[in-house]
């Protein structure tokens, strides 16, 4: 880049494509930043693919990007229970019990939805770190589409069935663990998170995982209620919601079931990750 070419600001960047220069610039001096701090760089992936994302998500702040990526890899390396097995296979009773889906358009910002039905999670069978290994893989597969790297994400959780059985699921190791992937351990902005039938008994499970929450994240926590279809579409428009969600769009049936083959067909790539740390 020359002298007399200005530089973008940070936030910027995050609007130009993949191969501009500045862009790669940006890829290849996190890259030396690896190879020179990390104690194994040989063991991590520096391709641009993976090294852009830290990028977007902290909107190309270069020492941000760096701690994100220390913490996403130190949080994969200690959690094995949740990430050292991507593969949709360790998953797919859950995948086909239709526990989460996709919706098939971005929200008016741009963010992806994805929403979640804790019903479909029969804790007998599945435990916590379960259902959030599925959370993981579908975050990782979004996470390669470059509007969801600027724009983030926005998650739909349907409480309606929670039980006890499932609050003996969350101790405060899980509960840490999943704060650490809400707050800055994943290449992922989270732009909201909405509750949605949560039962009063729920409450103790929010109280164990709150403390581990930036400010941040609280403020974009929304409870609906189980009179949610008014408050649900002032954040969602009725046309991209499920119509089992007081929306006009497919049913969620259809989204979990083409979301479960899109990841079934994406199950190369997981197994390619699966023991990245």
């Amino acid at each position: 880049m020359s002298q007399e070419e200005p530089r973008p600001a940070q936030g910027n960047l995050n609007e130009l494509p993949d191969d501009s220069p500045l862009v790669r610039d940006a890829v290849a001096a996190l890259r030396r930043r690896a190879q020179a701090e990390s104690q194994q760089p040989a063991q991590l992936d520096l391709s641009h693919a993976h090294l852009v994302r830290f990028l977007r998500a902290r909107d190309f702040d270069d020492d941000l990007a760096w701690k994100l990526f220390k913490n996403y890899h130190k949080w994969r390396a200690e959690c094995p229970e949740i990430s050292a097995d991507l593969r949709p296979y360790s998953v797919l009773s859950l995948l086909h019990a239709g526990y989460h889906g996709v919706l098939k358009e971005r929200d008016p910002t741009g963010s992806k939805v994805i929403v979640y039905r804790i019903a479909r999670w029969d804790p007998k069978t599945f435990t916590a770190f379960d259902v959030f290994r599925v959370s993981l893989i579908t975050s990782e597969l979004i996470v390669r589409e470059i509007d969801t790297q600027r724009n983030g994400v926005k998650v739909i959780f349907d409480l309606q069935g929670w039980r006890i059985a499932h609050a003996f699921q969350i101790s405060p190791t899980v509960a840490k663990r999943v704060a650490a992937v809400l707050t800055d351990s994943f290449p992922l902005k989270v732009r909201g998170i909405h509750l949605i039938n949560e039962p009063l008994f729920f409450r103790p499970v929010f109280t164990l995982i709150k403390p581990f929450l930036s400010e941040k994240i609280k403020a974009r926590i929304h409870m609906h209620g189980d009179s949610y279809a008014q408050s649900l579409q002032q954040h969602f428009p009725a046309n991209i919601l499920p119509e089992e969600y007081c929306g006009e769009a497919v049913s969620m049936e259809e989204l979990s079931k083409e979301w479960t083959e899109y990841i079934m067909e994406s199950a190369s790539y997981l197994r390619s990750i699966s023991l990245l740390v």
